[in-house]
């Protein structure tokens, strides 16, 4: 059975659909999701994200294990920042993409997927072999809320003890919202500006009716599962299970650049990731811009247009309410990659033009 978040309660008062996501309730949407989607990118939304999973990484080999373990030199990472990266099996495919948070010299925060926190875990625990470090279950201590959008440094400033100016993109530390203790991190997955709080579950409401409240004259709204997809997507962001797989490689996916090859000593998946960067890639992540008002969906056939021959497949498409036009990532043969370049995609029998795009297809004003 899916469990509930320790703000299911205060969804379920404000009239959310629910879903069950990685045996989690999770609230999808509470109204329209276009009008959350348009929220988050002119004001502000907020989000319950408490299904991600939280793995903590402690000891004096913390930094060797990660280093390890994951494709990123999470060594250099500064104390009170965060990274981007991945970790991949020994033939190179992806097991999730990570955030990683250095907390303090020995101590690590990383943020799995929802769907692959009990993977990472074990990934992790495994890899711990011969390092003096020790990794932490941590998934059930924490509730993450996110507030995101043009207005959030706003709505949050109010309520925090934080110099929001002085927190940098991909920072976290330690302060109180709502007079509660959190550890305050800017990051999202929205593509806009905004903030994630990890909080004690006893905190939650108590930090999301405040938000709420604080926001309500900026414009925030709650918002749900459906329109931080289609958030993402806009702003060219990769979703587990879809963009990336344990048959794809971070190269494919055109995020080779978390790979760090150059850093001393081995890691999991160096020997295959070396030969891939060594022989030409065969199949890259594109954008997609079809013609007309049908949006491509996950799994239909890209076409070569000269041959009809089937030369990839689409990841995630929808209609973008930010462009007013439909929008899809897919991977396709290297030599079609090219923006500019028209393909075909077979949607339901019929085919539709496309042109490939250059990623993101949205960047908010900076």
């Amino acid at each position: 059975m899916s469990k509930p978040t320790a703000l299911h309660a205060v969804h379920h008062a404000a009239g959310a659909h629910f879903t069950d996501f990685a045996d989690w309730q999770m609230p999808l949407r509470y109204g329209s999701e276009l009008s959350e989607h348009r929220a988050v990118r002119t004001a502000a939304g907020l989000f319950d994200l408490s299904h991600m999973g939280e793995i903590e990484v402690v000891g004096p080999h913390a930094a060797a294990l990660l280093d390890h373990a994951l494709v990123g030199d999470i060594s250099a990472l500064a104390v009170a920042k965060a990274r981007y990266t991945m970790i991949c099996n020994e033939d190179g495919g992806i097991l999730d993409d990570l955030i990683v948070y250095r907390l303090a010299g020995e101590r690590y925060m990383v943020v799995a997927n929802a769907s692959n926190a009990a993977v990472v875990l074990d990934a992790l625990r495994q890899r711990a072999c011969g390092f003096d470090a020790e990794v932490q279950d941590r998934c059930d201590d924490w509730s993450l809320i996110a507030v995101q959008g043009p207005s959030s440094s706003t709505i949050l400033g109010g309520l925090t003890d934080a110099d929001l100016g002085a927190l940098r993109y991909y920072a976290i530390q330690e302060a109180s919202v709502a007079g509660r203790p959190v550890r305050l991190a800017r990051t999202g997955y929205t593509g806009e500006d905004g903030f994630e709080i990890f909080c004690d579950p006893a905190d939650a409401v108590g930090i999301w009716e405040a938000l709420s409240e604080a926001g309500a004259p900026h414009g925030l709204v709650p918002a749900g599962l459906a329109c931080r997809d289609s958030l993402r997507l806009e702003a060219g962001m990769p979703l587990y299970g879809n963009e990336l797989r344990a048959d794809l490689t971070p190269y494919e996916a055109g995020l080779g650049r978390v790979v760090k090859l150059e850093k001393p000593g081995d890691f999991v998946g160096r020997a295959a990731l070396e030969e891939r960067v060594d022989h030409e890639i065969t199949r890259v992540r594109v954008g997609l811009r079809p013609d007309g008002r049908r949006a491509p969906r996950s799994g239909y056939t890209v076409l070569d247009p000269a041959s009809g021959s089937p030369v990839g497949f689409v990841t995630s498409g929808a209609p973008s309410p930010t462009l007013g036009h439909p929008i899809a990532m897919a991977y396709v043969d290297t030599a079609l990659s090219e923006p500019g370049t028209r393909l075909l995609v077979d949607v339901r029998g019929q085919q539709v033009a496309a042109d490939v795009v250059s990623l993101p297809f949205y960047s908010r004003p900076r």
